[in-house]
């Protein structure tokens, strides 16, 4: 996948939110606001300043492009992203509030993208990453699926060697199943023997269909009867912990109860933490006291839904649970060599292949109105 791009740069946190409700309400404390005040909930950076023009992101037909502080225009419709690993979150999509929004990637998210974030594991989504989640790699470098990012070449070499049609999404369960970290990056062999191709990509296509999380239509996936959590009893105050208790499988959410929750669910981590304690506190952290201006503004009670989104994430993270022995046992085989790649033609990849494809058919409103020339 030689394309890849820097993760996008919000600059302030207070465009982005677990609800798209409190991005609303967000807003119009915003543009109410006037002078020195407005400036100071802005909160201005180098980059990013209420009086500096952006362009519109492409595909956000509601993004205004006049000076923020002569013309907010209307409020953009919010979009989802991931902030962090298995994060679901909203965000503002007007590049005048976004330091580095990163258009290239905005041009090519539609229904068929999908997205590897180089997390220490890696992170496939539907949804656009932007958080701290590495450098990001699009399947496919053109809005439609028309062209993949992949090394130009290695389609037909793989198709060849294992005879059958290879697909790019193919290449991404293989990723997801062989890929490990090494002293280079994230080292992906690449199977020689078609048997080992094919346990790579059937065992890839499960973690996939966790990780989408029924995300472009496909079915949420769920454990087995008797496995699946249930909300036991129903948070009715702001909950001001998440414990878990590993004898009765109880995930306690101030006075709600989750369960069954696994302990491998409750143990799962990422980049070093355990995800449902980091999704807790991102949903606290509009009431930490540190919190202020426009990220201290947030809901008053706990909302029903986020609840509903706990249990699909424990659901997620014990599916995922359950498939990292077997990834971690999974051997790729004899690989294909380098000599071979690039007797193929595959390797090394022509520098066109590592930037973004040019996009000819999008009308793009400039800073101030004007066109975009792309």
């Amino acid at each position: 996948m030689p394309w890849s791009v820097g993760g996008l740069r919000l600059g302030r946190d207070w465009v982005a939110a677990p609800d798209p409700a409190t991005l609303r309400t967000r807003w119009t404390v915003l543009t109410g606001a006037e002078g020195p005040e407005r400036e100071r909930l802005f909160r201005p950076s180098r980059t990013r300043t209420p009086a500096a023009g952006a362009a519109a992101l492409p595909g956000q037909r509601t993004a205004a492009t006049a000076r923020f502080s002569e013309a907010p225009g209307p409020f953009p419709d919010p979009v989802r992203v991931v902030r962090a690993p298995f994060d679901e979150q909203w965000l503002l999509p007007d590049q005048r509030l976004i330091d580095s929004a990163r258009p290239e990637l905005w041009r090519v998210l539609d229904a068929q993208q999908l997205f590897l974030a180089e997390t220490p594991e890696p992170l496939v989504t539907a949804h656009l990453p932007a958080g701290r989640l590495g450098r990001i790699r699009p399947l496919h470098r053109r809005p439609g699926g028309a062209e993949p990012n992949l090394a130009p070449g290695l389609l037909p070499l793989l198709g060849t060697r294992h005879g059958g049609w290879v697909t790019p999404e193919d290449v991404l369960c293989w990723i997801l199943a062989a890929g490990r970290p090494g002293p280079r990056g994230y080292e992906v062999p690449l199977a020689a023997d078609p048997e080992r191709w094919r346990a790579g990509l059937e065992l890839g296509h499960r973690m996939l269909t966790v990780q989408l999380r029924g995300a472009r239509g496909g079915e949420p996936p769920r454990l087995p009867a008797g496995r699946r959590p249930y909300v036991r009893a129903a948070v009715t105050a702001w909950p001001r912990e998440l414990r878990h208790d590993p004898e009765t499988e109880e995930l306690f959410l101030g006075d709600g109860v989750v369960s069954p929750v696994p302990a491998s669910a409750w143990e799962y981590e990422a980049q070093g933490v355990r995800v449902l304690e980091a999704w807790f506190a991102a949903r606290n952290a509009h009431r930490e006291p540190g919190a202020r201006g426009l990220e201290a503004l947030g809901p008053a009670e706990w909302p029903q839904a986020w609840t509903s989104e706990l249990t699909a994430l424990v659901t997620t993270l014990a599916l995922l649970a359950d498939l990292a022995p077997e990834r971690a046992a999974f051997a790729p085989g004899p690989s294909l060599t380098a000599d071979a790649l690039a007797a193929a033609g595959v390797l090394p990849p022509p520098r066109w292949a590592r930037r973004p494809a040019s996009v000819l058919d999008h009308h793009e409103e400039g800073p101030g109105g004007q066109f975009a020339l792309l």
